[in-house]
């Protein structure tokens, strides 16, 4: 339940409050009447007896060190979900909740030997989590694993070097240098672009943001004078959960000696069913993430892993040396792994455009619609607003509009940043011309409105999708004589970097405004964890990058959407002749199941029952990824839905807390496994599991 829905309709109650010398109401003695007293009030009447800090003195140097830990260990977890299957559950809760327990065990302990006693408040931990998303946004949307992996010689060669279009020009290999000078000068212009803008986001469209306003309620939760017993339960099963993920990976570890090796290959389906990917690998990462996305989310995953590896897979392997020729390698894009990239990219197109005209079309109907209401009732605008506004939102919308960010701040940062962009992009990737710059960032405000406008009404960022429209687009553009499939790439990430920058940055506003947070503080937040991301998101990528094989599709770190980008930006420059035989006709199918679903959810199905339609999107991932972590996934469904079912309010308190344990738990392994893997120092025990015969 948001803030909002917490008042009584819109009447402020009066209450009188006995005050103690120090300002703090007096302590109800009996719990029944506290609890009667708190029901009472609204979030901002619990807080009335604390004063709010100003906008420099909630960014606090402790509050900035915990997030840079917090911002890497979550950059570590985002990239390993990153490079394995592209799939990245939102976190910003998460961020919130260890931002919370971090802090809280870092200010007593300091108390204790007598350093600080300034007290942690909500705006604190606001400023905090905003600092951690920022950070590790980067290391997810900063292209690591799709549109900059997909511009090395490793991804070219399995694209097919024999492809027209796919030239050896097109290729740039990841190098510390260059990919933080560009996270630097994509990133930081999309948190100008829409701060103009966002009265008329959050106060005048009143957008609910839903991630941001979850947020903010569970940072209010936690900081309300009676939230202490809630939040002392979750820190307690946050750190049993993070403690026993942690010791697993480091137990699994001794058993991982060769490939195929230890728990990760767990046959527990029996071994015809683990040739097709269909395993449980003991991934407390994908448990957790399981438990943190929606079940839906979960069964579409098994359902697409299913469909794929299941039933086309096998049938398509049937048809080799009639389809494609024998000799020719399963990795190859012109046999068996050409049809598992282009119709796992036609499935995204197609549920990628339909939720694009969707969100369009609901942007452009409710402007309307309140543009409309707000001429009709424009001769009495300040009365009606009056009346209209509760308590909460007064206090909360003073706050907001108090401590402004001027506008020629952002509109001269746009510029200047624009124009260094435009001189520095075209020295990065030749292909990549400046009249393409100028033009990107051009439209770049308009498609940054557009998508921070759907989010704040779907919570869904289609900043990949409009990405994918620059990439056509511009490779098309480029043609392959010159370069046509780097410039493409190229242009993807500075539209993906900047509407996906600008839309987190409204989410964090829209938690800063119900928390009281100044938009001062959470628009210097978003800039220093921009800057620690534009550090931590590259370097986090290197760990993996020179520690594992990032890129094997026979591996674990497969990064399949570097290969999917890749192919998308060939078919811009080529056309269908990139596809393999019979391809084109399955992709149709495919283009077409992924629109006819969501029709079919949100225009022919009663309401009811839409929630159980499964999503094309995630059906999608399993297609060019596995089933295996689909498994995983639905395992995390079966403990919350088993959970709720047994205990549903225990459940809801206490998901958020053991999931975080065990992605956090799992995540933080994989710094000291990474350590030992660049020193050279390997397992001492190879577990495997033959058949009867000694043989897979």
């Amino acid at each position: 339940m948001s803030s909002e829905e917490m008042h009584d309709g819109g009447h402020h109650r009066s209450y009188v409050k006995d005050k103690s010398s120090n300002g703090e109401a007096e302590e109800i003695t009996e719990s029944g009447r506290k609890d009667e007293v708190v029901a009472e009030l609204s979030i901002e009447e619990i807080f009335e007896c604390r004063n709010v800090p100003s906008w420099w003195e909630q960014m606090t140097l402790r509050g900035f060190l915990v997030a840079l830990f917090l911002g890497i260990m979550f950059s570590i977890i985002v990239m390993k979900l990153n490079l394995t299957t592209g799939l990245v559950p939102t976190m910003n809760v998460s961020a919130g909740l260890l931002a919370f327990v971090v802090m809280r065990t870092l200010t007593k302990v300091m108390e204790k030997i007598g350093l600080s006693k300034t007290p942690f408040t909500r705006q604190e931990n606001t400023v905090i989590q905003t600092c951690i998303v920022a950070c590790y946004s980067t290391a997810y949307g900063g292209g690591f694993g799709s549109y900059l992996l997909g511009m090395n010689r490793k991804t070219y060669e399995q694209a097919g070097s024999n492809t027209e279009g796919n030239t050896p020009d097109t290729v740039k290999e990841p190098a510390l240098g260059w990919m933080i000078g560009f996270l630097f000068v994509v990133t930081f212009i999309g948190i100008l672009a829409l701060v103009p803008l966002r009265k008329v986001l959050i106060i005048d469209h009143k957008l609910t943001y839903p991630s941001g306003t979850a947020t903010a309620v569970l940072i209010n939760g936690f900081h309300t004078p009676y939230g202490d017993k809630l939040a002392r339960k979750q820190v307690k099963c946050f750190g049993k959960y993070f403690t026993l993920s942690f010791l697993w990976g480091f137990f699994q570890w001794f058993f991982s000696a060769g490939q195929n090796c230890g728990f990760g290959s767990f046959p527990v389906f029996g071994l015809e069913a683990w040739k097709q990917s269909f395993y449980f690998d003991f991934s407390m990462t994908y448990v957790g993430a399981g438990m943190i996305c929606p079940h839906i989310v979960n069964i579409s995953l098994l359902i697409g892993a299913v469909a794929s590896w299941g039933i086309m897979w096998p049938l398509i392997r049937n048809q080799k040396g009639n389809w494609y020729p024998e000799n020719l390698s399963e990795s190859s894009m012109k046999s068996l792994n050409g049809y598992k990239v282009f119709v796992c990219i036609a499935l995204i197109l197609g549920d990628g455009l339909y939720n694009f005209m969707k969100i369009m079309y609901i942007t452009l109907s409710t402007i309307y619609i309140q543009r409309t209401k707000r001429i009709g009732i424009v001769a009495d605008s300040h009365s009606y607003a009056e009346k209209q506004l509760t308590y909460d939102e007064k206090k909360r919308t003073e706050m907001f509009m108090k401590e402004s960010i001027p506008f020629w701040v952002a509109v001269s940062g746009y510029v200047v940043l624009a124009a260094i962009s435009i001189a520095v992009i075209p020295h990065m990737f030749p292909n990549m011309k400046w009249y393409y710059v100028f033009i990107a960032y051009l439209f770049a405000p308009i498609l940054a409105f557009s998508n921070a406008y759907g989010a704040g009404l779907t919570d869904q960022n289609l900043a990949y999708n409009y990405g994918k429209v620059a990439l056509f687009i511009f490779a098309a553009w480029a043609g392959k004589e010159h370069g046509g499939v780097l410039a493409g790439l190229a242009a993807c990430g500075i539209i993906k970097s900047i509407l996906s920058t600008a839309s987190d940055l409204m989410h964090d506003l829209k938690t800063g405004y119900l928390t009281l947070s100044s938009p001062r503080s959470m628009f210097a937040s978003q800039l220093i964890g921009t800057v620690m991301g534009c550090f931590v998101g590259p370097l986090s990528f290197w760990l993996f990058y020179k520690a594992f094989d990032v890129g094997n599709p026979e591996g674990e770190y497969k990064a399949p959407y570097a290969l999917i980008y890749r192919n998308m930006a060939i078919l811009g420059v080529e056309g269908f002749s990139a596809l393999p035989k019979h391809c084109l006709q399955i992709c149709y199918a495919a283009f077409g199941l992924g629109f006819v679903i969501n029709a079919i959810k949100d225009h022919v199905l009663p309401k009811k029952f839409a929630p159980y339609v499964p999503l094309p999107m995630a059906m999608a991932v399993p297609f060019l990824v596995g089933a295996y972590f689909a498994i995983d996934m639905c395992v995390g469904t079966v403990i919350v839905y088993t959970w709720q079912r047994l205990n549903p309010r225990k459940a809801d308190m206490l998901v958020p807390a053991v999931a975080s344990g065990l992605i956090c738990g799992d995540g933080l392994w994989l710094l000291p496994s990474s350590i030992l893997a660049l020193t050279k120092v390997k397992p001492p025990i190879c577990m495997k599991f033959l058949s009867r015969q000694g043989r897979y």
